[in-house]
């Protein structure tokens, strides 16, 4: 039994056990290309909190990681089969029923460790920090902790060079061979603005790739997954340590 992971831990243990942080991985499910499983979200979200849990345990830090929420907002990919969808404001509905049990716990801070690049939840945090003062909300999105280009060889956000490696490395039994696997080719929007990153409007997924996949897979490796996940565990759980020890009341130089 890992002690900072909830679903492992006993009341035994727990009932008069202190906490400073919960951290509550959230992931999506999926089509991710042609070869990785539409669980690619939660495994990575499940490994990657689990190994930062283990690092920032191991130094002393008070947390403790819930179970992942394993659906995500995927609007944008109502047509395609089996993409399950999450809606932000059921995504409120369930933070805000967390934070209610952690307040009632006297677990002053909460971080979402976000695993789907369409969940956005500033706006969700910004609602519940209005109902509770007196917790420090926040969220991290892990796969954008790291420069990948210093890893991977292939720019991509979905079923790319990185998340294929990171499988690979994690689970390997569950990708396909990469010769089936699509190129991951992506439609640019029409719109200047949108292009540049400064305008923004949700991606149709079926008109935008013909996988699902955005960014080319066939150079991954679970070497390189090996590596990336040691360095982005080993800086996701550095900032387990420091919000563990974060004076919430005053958490500014």
């Amino acid at each position: 039994m890992r002690p900072y992971i909830l679903a492992e831990s006993n009341w035994k243990d727990l009932k008069n056990a202190m906490i400073d942080l919960a951290i509550l991985p959230w992931g999506a499910t999926e089509a991710h290309n042609y070869h990785l499983p539409y669980g690619t979200d939660i495994y990575e979200a499940n490994a990657i909190a689990e190994e930062a849990g283990r690092i920032a345990h191991g130094k002393g830090a008070r947390i403790m990681i819930l179970p992942t929420i394993p659906f995500g907002v995927n609007t944008g990919q109502a047509d395609i089969f089996l993409d399950m969808n999450l809606n932000p404001s059921t995504q409120l509905a369930i933070i805000t029923d967390i934070a209610e049990v952690l307040h009632r716990q006297k677990v002053r801070k909460l971080l979402i460790l976000n695993s789907h690049g369409g969940n956005d939840f500033k706006t969700i945090l910004r609602e519940i920090g209005l109902k509770y003062p007196d917790m420090f909300f926040s969220s991290c999105n892990w796969f954008k902790a790291l420069d990948k280009s210093k890893y991977f060889e292939h720019e991509g956000d979905h079923a790319d060079e990185m998340e294929t490696s990171l499988i690979m490395h994690l689970h390997p039994k569950l990708v396909r061979p990469l010769e089936e696997a699509g190129l991951g080719e992506e439609r640019k929007s029409l719109v200047k603005g949108i292009r540049e990153g400064w305008a923004w409007s949700e991606r149709k997924w079926s008109r935008v790739t013909k996988d699902t996949g955005i960014g080319n897979p066939k150079l991954s490796s679970k070497e390189k997954g090996k590596k990336y996940f040691k360095d982005v565990t080993q800086k996701v759980a550095q900032l387990f340590i420091e919000l563990a020890e974060l004076n919430q009341y005053d958490p500014y130089e």
